[in-house]
C-alpha cells in the first residue's frame, strides 16, 4: 500500500494545510520504505488541493492521511480511488504505520475549500 502525507517544513510533522503542504511522505507500507517529495502545488495561485490530490494519484497512492482537506481534493481524492484518514497527531511516519496498520478512521469532513491564493 501506498500512503501519501502531507508533511511540514521539518519534513517529520504532518502539514495542517493539505494543499500547501510543502512536502509530501510517500510510505510504502510493503517495502517499509519512504521518500520525501516537494510538492509542486505548494505555491500554486489557486487550486492548490486540487494540485496536491492529484500529485498524490501521480504517486500511486492507495490511501492520504492529513488533518483536513477541502472538499474539490476530496473529489480528485475518490476519483482516483484514494482513501482518505485523518491523522492523529503529528508524526507523519507515526500516521503512515497506523494507516497500513488500520488504526486511523476514516476523515469525514470536508470543508468549502479556498478560492484565489493563500
Amino acid at each position: 500500500m501506498i500512503i501519501a502525507v502531507p508533511l511540514d517544513e521539518n519534513k517529520q510533522d504532518v502539514c495542517p494545510s493539505f494543499g500547501r503542504a510543502p512536502f509530501f511522505l510517500i510510505y510504502d507500507s510493503d517495502a517499509k520504505d519512504s521518500q520525501i517529495l516537494e510538492n509542486p502545488a505548494a505555491e500554486a495561485q489557486g487550486g492548490a488541493g486540487l494540485k496536491s490530490a492529484q500529485f498524490a494519484a501521480d504517486q500511486d497512492a492507495d490511501a492520504l492521511v492529513t488533518i483536513r482537506c477541502g472538499e474539490n481534493a476530496a473529489e480528485v481524492l475518490r476519483d482516483a480511488e484514494i482513501a482518505i484518514y485523518k491523522a492523529e497527531g503529528i508524526n507523519a511516519l507515526a500516521n503512515a504505520e497506523a494507516c497500513a496498520e488500520n488504526r486511523l478512521a476514516p476523515l469525514t469532513h470536508f470543508h468549502a475549500g479556498f478560492v484565489g491564493g493563500h
